[in-house]
């Protein structure tokens, strides 16, 4: 099922709170509205910057309430909402995280919530929520973008660039599968900016743009800590020797592609390889990556570890 589907299933089932953290706000508020207006539901949305408006309008002239930019008021006017109604919150967790007034009033409307027809969803772009509040809220996760999905992201995102600044498009089926597969595991809005991004800096978007795109993600992936990504500037050519390895990767090496999938392929899973120091496992493992234009990722388990320890003692 996609995000709509699953979206419009716990609504359905009558699940008077349901919490989603992400970062893609408003992917996440027209799949609100897109469910909404499917089962002819109400949406009324609060925020500290704009108070209470109505939620299936346009957001420039979407009906606003007055005096209801406080979380307490913009609270106690959605608990005042008729059945049929999806209540959407944005950014209220730190608001309540404190206890008080505003999470008292929260608790409430969850209880109200869930003896009539009406639904919370809490839009945060942190995990704050007190526990108290979790222990009520059914949590959903954003997907990503699937590989259709990323393909019309590139689409759309040239075209608005193309409609600013005319850019010369050279790109190859071949290498927009590539650049397809590299743009896996970021959200949509990472996606359209790792675009953009490949894009401007020559007004041109062709297979020259891989490199470019790569390098985006890195950057990206190495802001959340513990991953790494590795520069893989070696080729197969440079590796002496391994001529069963070298073998086996230029036998697959078109195994990820639609043509592959088609045909009932699955791609590698992976490939495991043991030595002593100094081996050659690093340099092979560069040269993989560069052969299959995949991008390189270390994980350092100490760091991991670290970083589950710390959230136990936080717990404590």
């Amino acid at each position: 099922m996609d995000d709509c589907e699953r979206f419009e299933q716990l609504v359905k089932s009558g699940y008077p709170c349901i919490s989603i953290v992400t970062q893609e706000e408003y992917y996440t508020l027209e799949l609100v509205r897109s469910v909404a207006k499917k089962l002819d539901l109400a949406v009324w949305i609060w925020s500290v910057s704009q108070g209470v408006r109505d939620g299936l309008g346009m957001l420039e002239d979407s009906l606003t309430i007055s005096e209801t930019e406080k979380p307490e008021a913009g609270l106690n006017n959605l608990a005042g909402s008729k059945e049929g109604t999806i209540c959407v919150t944005l950014d209220i967790a730190q608001y309540i995280a404190g206890g008080g007034k505003p999470q008292r009033l929260v608790r409430d409307m969850i209880e109200s919530f869930e003896k009539t027809n009406r639904t919370l969803v809490m839009i945060d772009s942190a995990d704050k929520l007190p526990d108290v509040i979790k222990s009520c809220a059914r949590p959903f996760e954003i997907s990503f973008p699937d590989r259709k999905e990323l393909e019309q992201i590139i689409v759309h995102t040239l075209r608005r660039i193309h409609k600013k600044t005319p850019i010369e498009i050279g790109i190859t089926r071949s290498g927009l599968d590539i650049i397809i597969r590299n743009l896996r595991g970021l959200t949509r809005r990472q996606a359209e900016q790792v675009i953009a991004d490949a894009t401007t800096h020559n007004q041109r978007f062709d297979d020259n743009d891989i490199n470019v795109i790569m390098a985006s993600k890195r950057r990206m992936i190495q802001s959340g800590g513990l991953l790494e990504y590795i520069k893989t500037p070696l080729t197969l050519d440079e590796i002496g020797g391994m001529k069963n390895l070298k073998k086996w990767l230029q036998t697959r090496k078109n195994a990820f592609g639609d043509d592959a999938k088609e045909f009932g392929l699955d791609p590698p899973r992976g490939v495991l390889m043991l030595g002593v120091q100094g081996a050659g496992k690093s340099l092979c493992a560069k040269a993989i990556a560069t052969a299959w234009h995949q991008p390189l990722l270390k994980m350092d388990p100490g760091a991991l570890y670290a970083c589950s320890f710390s959230f136990k003692v936080a717990k404590i």
